[in-house]
């Protein structure tokens, strides 16, 4: 898998835009952020791995390269671990619209949200 021939990190709208021979992308941090490819969210086996909540507003301080192979993102909240290897990143830009959606019905169906200043109230009657 080639790499994107131009990336630009957008740090004031926490965006990262890859661009192709064949179209650009933009890809929240967010978005990223709960798509790590790290084991600490990939998980050690097969399985979901461990969901990701409370980044709405997580940004990116940086990107690097990772070799020749990757990218290695920078987020303000700490993270760092996550290698998106050219073809993960492809990945990520052409099913954006799955992944997202698949990560908010997660989301809710774990009584878990974006925002990390809100948290769930369950009443119990």
């Amino acid at each position: 898998m080639q790499p994107p021939k131009k990336i630009r990190l957008d740090q004031a709208d926490k965006k990262l835009i890859l661009e192709y021979p064949d179209g650009a992308f933009v890809l929240p941090a967010e978005y990223l952020r709960v798509y790590s490819p790290s084991a600490e969210v990939r998980g050690h086996g097969i399985g979901e791995g461990t969901l990701v909540s409370g980044k709405m507003h997580v940004g990116i301080d940086r990107v690097a390269a990772a070799g020749r192979y990757a990218l290695q993102i920078f987020f303000d909240d700490g993270h760092d671990s996550g290698i998106y290897t050219w073809a993960y990143l492809r990945e990520l830009c052409e099913t954006q619209p799955e992944k997202w959606q698949a990560y908010l019905e997660r989301l809710q169906r774990e009584g878990k949200g974006r925002d990390p200043d809100e948290s769930p109230v369950k009443f119990i009657g």
